[in-house]
């Protein structure tokens, strides 16, 4: 059974420790609407995807 040999220290295990964190998402301008939204889906504002509406939205 695999046992460590010898204590890891604080700095050691906490440096490793230190990538485990959250990510800004990659948002991108909607050219319809100048609305950010995720890349490469259809923008849940205005509902166009790729200069075509493929949701139709109401006008509030």
């Amino acid at each position: 059974m695999a046992v460590p040999k010898r204590k890891m220290s604080k700095a050691r295990r906490d440096s490793r420790r230190a990538n485990w964190k959250l990510t800004v998402p990659g948002l991108v301008e909607c050219p319809q609407c100048h609305e950010m939204k995720m890349p490469h889906r259809v923008c849940p504002e205005c509902g166009y995807y790729n200069g075509k509406q493929v949701v139709v939205k109401d006008a509030e």
